[in-house]
């Protein structure tokens, strides 16, 4: 007599592929040893760029870590976040461009802020004692030609060895993503502000 087998029930399957999923997953966490800081890059046109960085930062702090942050690119319009995380970094925190440069339309000008922001930068990249460093918009300075890309790919090699960095902005260098440990390209499928809706607060602002 043959004997009639059942059908796997959804929950047994979902379960055994779990169990797969978990065997890999522990595999996979069983062979990451290394530890050591991490550069990451938040590029393309999308949205998301400097606020991922900004999240990052508030995850930082929650483990007491220490944090620096230099913006570049920005400077001419109050953001929520330089708002809030001002109020917690203190002197620790840096608003250090003149602006986006179809703003100032001038192009000495925003070399000479971009080399004052990175002389600070270079400040926290030489000290051990900040475990996380967010180098807001220094990939549209590095695309400007308003700094020597080797000169700032040699810093971030030579940076404490357990110094996190982030460096957002669109158009990222080659040489930077090559250099980077985590490289987010953030893609534009969708934008308000294509259908004439303005910067909001708390959203873009």
């Amino acid at each position: 007599m043959t004997e009639t087998v059942k059908p796997m029930s959804a929950d047994a399957r979902h379960r055994q592929r779990m169990q797969r999923k978990k065997t890999i997953v522990d595999a996979g966490i069983a062979r990451a040893r290394e530890e050591r800081g991490l550069i990451l890059v938040h590029t393309g046109n999308g949205k998301g760029k400097s606020s991922a960085a900004f999240g990052m930062v508030a995850r930082a702090l929650g483990h007491k870590m220490r944090v620096a942050v230099i913006q570049f690119g920005k400077g001419r319009t109050a953001t929520g976040e330089a708002l809030f995380f001002r109020n917690i970094l203190a002197d620790d925190y840096h608003v250090m461009g003149e602006g986006f440069s179809w703003e100032t339309q001038d192009r000495t000008r925003d070399i000479h802020a971009a080399e004052a922001a990175w002389k600070k930068a270079g400040e926290y990249l030489g000290n051990p004692d900040y475990d996380l460093v967010v180098l807001d918009e220094l990939n549209i300075i590095l695309k400007h030609n308003y700094l020597a890309l080797d000169d700032v790919l040699d810093t971030l090699r030579r940076r404490p060895h357990m110094q996190h960095v982030i460096v957002t902005g669109r158009a990222a260098q080659a040489a930077l993503i090559e250099l980077a440990d985590t490289v987010t390209d953030m893609q534009a499928t969708k934008h308000a502000y294509q259908a004439g809706v303005r910067a909001q607060k708390g959203i873009e602002l």
